[in-house]
């Protein structure tokens, strides 16, 4: 574990439409002390070139290969080889502004903290701002992950100093794995803390899982079910109140 260093793993699937733009807000980061690994999970686009021209200029930035296995496996690929004392998730599409991890280290410093994350606004194929920000919840505990994920996947930032690393369950495949993760994160820690300022760019897109909301209900059951664990009438009750944050996140 190197000190002070923040290890960031993008995934990557046929994401060369994007990565440069996401591999661009890394190397702008005011707080220069960074490893980015960029696992290309068995993409069949130039995402791989993408990211060995990147790595060629810059030492810090790295590139992993892999049969595809999806992107839990392709994190915890990631996540196995990172040197850093921070572990961030930041995906092949998504955005940090230039401050991010400046702001995000003191923040974690500020509150004595193991895991923070911040507000982000939602930005379209085309990289313009959509929608309202999603505002960060202050204090997110473990109860109020049971109830719906609190932290944003590419705002989220956790200190493996005390606990160690935490990985993916590559076993959920695609019934949540990044609410597992965080949840399983703020498990291990008690709480996590969320900066309301807006630090990062998260993109939807319109042939996403995200962009097809309604598509994923029954996989948020599912998850409830399954994973946490909860009975029906309590899974559902979660579903419906997670739907309604949706709507009004999205409409």
């Amino acid at each position: 574990m190197v000190e002070g260093l923040v290890s960031v793993i993008t995934p990557c699937y046929n994401g060369e439409k994007y990565l440069a733009e996401t591999v661009r807000s890394v190397l702008g980061q005011t707080y220069a002390h960074w490893e980015m690994y960029i696992v290309d999970d068995g993409s069949t686009d130039g995402s791989a070139r993408i990211a060995e021209e990147f790595a060629a200029r810059d030492s810090r930035v790295h590139l992993i290969r892999q049969a595809n296995a999806g992107s839990a496996s392709a994190r915890n690929a990631g996540i196995r080889t990172a040197q850093g004392r921070y572990i961030a998730l930041l995906d092949a599409d998504d955005l940090w502004e230039p401050a991010f991890l400046e702001k995000q280290l003191a923040f974690m410093a500020g509150k004595g903290a193991e895991c923070v994350c911040c507000s982000y606004m939602h930005i379209n194929e085309r990289s313009e701002e959509i929608q309202h920000p999603t505002i960060a919840r202050p204090v997110i505990t473990v109860r109020d992950m049971r109830v719906m994920n609190q932290i944003g996947c590419l705002t989220g930032l956790y200190d493996t100093a005390r606990h160690g690393k935490v990985y993916l369950r590559e076993e959920l495949k695609s019934l949540r794995d990044d609410y597992a993760y965080w949840y399983d994160v703020v498990k291990l820690t008690g709480r996590a803390y969320g900066n309301t300022e807006v630090l990062a760019r998260y993109r939807v897109l319109a042939n996403s899982t995200t962009g097809r909301k309604l598509n994923l209900v029954l996989k948020q059951f599912r998850f409830y079910r399954k994973y946490l664990n909860e009975g029906i009438l309590t899974a559902a009750v979660n579903t419906l109140r997670w739907g309604i944050r949706g709507l009004g996140k999205f409409s």
